[in-house]
């Protein structure tokens, strides 16, 4: 964690809400990490997803929409509980210990992003090159500037395509079009039958 600073407390929740809010950048690694892990924020990735389930809702596929949608509400609520539960031993660094890590366990900034990157790259496939290259570098940055311990960012990444692949199943699955369906082929409440 070359640049990694000595990190304090665990953030707030208004901290987790509004991007950059009381960002501590101490150098310019830690300003680069932090502008290419933007969008693992929680608003900032909530309004990227939301952006690409409108981009595949209207290209007919609500379920991805669905999908995508409810697993970023899902990974963010997995990863909230985990750091409520899941505690690691104290990690020190020059015997000073560090409390942030304490419950950071899975990175939420590396679920979330993997989410992104999951429905742009469903809602727009060409894009896919440049988002495998900016999740890598999400991927290496959260460890490299000291926001998480290296198991931190590899728990959200695995909930994260562990949940891309739920996704994957729900779309091809047909479930909310198979209902869809069937709503279309029920006779409208208060219509008259003919007998």
């Amino acid at each position: 964690m070359p640049w990694a600073d000595v990190p304090g407390s665990a953030p707030t929740v208004l901290e987790s809400l509004v991007p950059l809010y009381h960002a501590d950048v101490p150098n310019t690694g830690a300003a680069v990490a932090e502008a290419v892990t933007l969008p693992g924020q929680v608003v900032v990735s909530f309004c990227l997803v939301a952006a690409a389930a409108v981009a595949l809702r209207r290209g007919g596929r609500a379920d991805a929409a669905a999908g995508w949608l409810a697993a970023l509400a899902v990974g963010t609520a997995v990863e909230m509980v985990c750091k409520q539960v899941v505690v690691r031993p104290p990690l020190y660094r020059s015997g000073v210990h560090l409390v942030a890590f304490d419950s950071s366990w899975p990175s939420g900034h590396a679920l979330r992003a993997g989410i992104v990157a999951g429905a742009v790259v469903a809602a727009w496939p060409r894009a896919r090159p440049l988002l495998a290259c900016w999740y890598a570098a999400v991927v290496a940055l959260l460890v490299t500037a000291g926001f998480h311990t290296p198991s931190d960012v590899i728990g959200g990444m695995l909930l994260a395509a562990l949940l891309a692949l739920g996704v994957v199943a729900l779309e091809r699955s047909g479930v909310l079009r198979g209902r869809a369906a069937l709503r279309a082929l029920r006779p409208a409440s208060g219509a008259r039958r003919d007998h």
